[in-house]
């Protein structure tokens, strides 16, 4: 039996994947809990963390059928989701916001601990002209492939969104195996005065968002390739598009500020 509302917006249906994905969550923060105590990688983290993947990919399955074969997302629904987009896109620059507000503390005004030098005397920084200039150039050539998908996207050009939308998850990827090469390679620690804890903090969790934007896009892809996108309507690569520019725009204060201006 059809049923037919008089409003334009999508009342959901009753789901179990906000339950469920509550408790992998808070299965998993346990489990990390466990693991800095032990040192061990307890059975229950790969658990969680398998469950929480499986969550999001039938969440994710139930979101596209209703914007696709169901029909539900309508352009008011749409409007409320590039608004919940906006939002969510505010809060992370807020995020963001907090860690340079504490490197320019530590910075502009370095304390006796750390000998009245920034970075400190015992720190050797990070040359700004090898892999973080070569991940900038990465990030930026990644923007401008994204934004040529979209463009295809919009002319329903399918091979050239495809090939873009491609070659930006792969630009993700290296920028990623770089910066655990340029990890791997550093003199100093999360543990070394304020300038590693900031530091690492601040590249780490950009470096988290590279990883969740890249997954974002594999997601577009996959879609893309169902040709599940139309020229009017293709609201998840849009926001995958925002938060992917996002990123880039965070990285460029990164580099100017965490590489090249302590050197």
């Amino acid at each position: 039996m059809t049923s037919h509302s008089n409003h334009p917006f999508h009342l959901v249906n009753p789901s179990p994947w906000p339950l469920l994905m509550s408790l992998s969550l808070m299965y998993m923060l346990l489990s990390t809990t466990y693991w800095f105590k032990i040192n061990s990688t307890p059975p229950l983290m790969f658990l969680s963390l398998f469950m929480t993947l499986m969550i999001m990919f039938q969440w994710w399955r139930d979101m596209t059928r209703e914007s696709t074969l169901q029909g539900l997302h309508t352009f008011k629904v749409n409007l409320n989701m590039k608004w919940g987009m906006i939002l969510f896109i505010t809060s992370e620059i807020l995020f963001f916001f907090s860690f340079f507000w504490t490197f320019f503390h530590s910075s502009l005004t370095p304390s006796i601990e750390i000998g009245l030098n920034w970075p400190p005397s015992n720190i050797l920084s990070f040359n700004p002209f090898k892999i973080p200039l070569l991940n900038t150039i990465i990030l930026l050539i990644s923007g401008i492939s994204i934004t040529w998908c979209h463009h295809s996207i919009l002319n329903n050009y399918y091979k050239t969104s495809i090939i873009s939308l491609t070659l930006t998850i792969l630009l993700g990827i290296y920028f990623s195996m770089l910066q655990k090469m340029e990890y791997s390679e550093a003199s100093f620690a999360i543990n070394d005065s304020v300038y590693g804890s900031t530091f690492f903090l601040t590249t780490g969790f950009h470096g988290l968002h590279v990883l969740i934007g890249s997954s974002f896009l594999m997601v577009c892809l996959m879609r893309l390739i169902k040709m599940h996108y139309s020229m009017i309507h293709h609201f998840s690569f849009e926001a995958a598009a925002w938060y992917w520019h996002f990123v880039d725009v965070v990285w460029i204060f990164l580099f100017t500020f965490m590489y090249w201006w302590p050197n």
